[in-house]
């Protein structure tokens, strides 16, 4: 009886296996992209290279932690992002 469903059961993995490897790209995307997003929410004067080091970090692990906590720093030298986060 089982013999007669082994189609249905290599339909069954393959949609498994198509949406596991789904789910890992689109979070593999969301992680590149996510310092990048924050950095230009917030003004960061440096955006674009957060958004580097973002993808970057994906290949050398160590790197992404920073590119996280770079899109957070203020820096003076931007009035109009302290003044945006002030609600001004």
């Amino acid at each position: 009886m089982l013999d007669s469903l082994d189609w249905l059961f290599d339909a069954v993995a393959l949609i498994f296996l198509a949406v596991i490897l789904t789910i890992l790209i689109v979070g593999f995307v969301w992680l590149g992209s996510l310092p990048g997003n924050i950095a230009r929410k917030r003004s960061h004067p440096n955006a674009d290279a957060v958004t580097v080091l973002g993808w970057v970090g994906l290949l050398f692990v160590i790197l992404w932690p920073i590119a996280f906590a770079w899109a957070f720093i203020r820096t003076p030298s931007n009035p109009a992002a302290t003044m945006k986060e002030a609600g001004q």
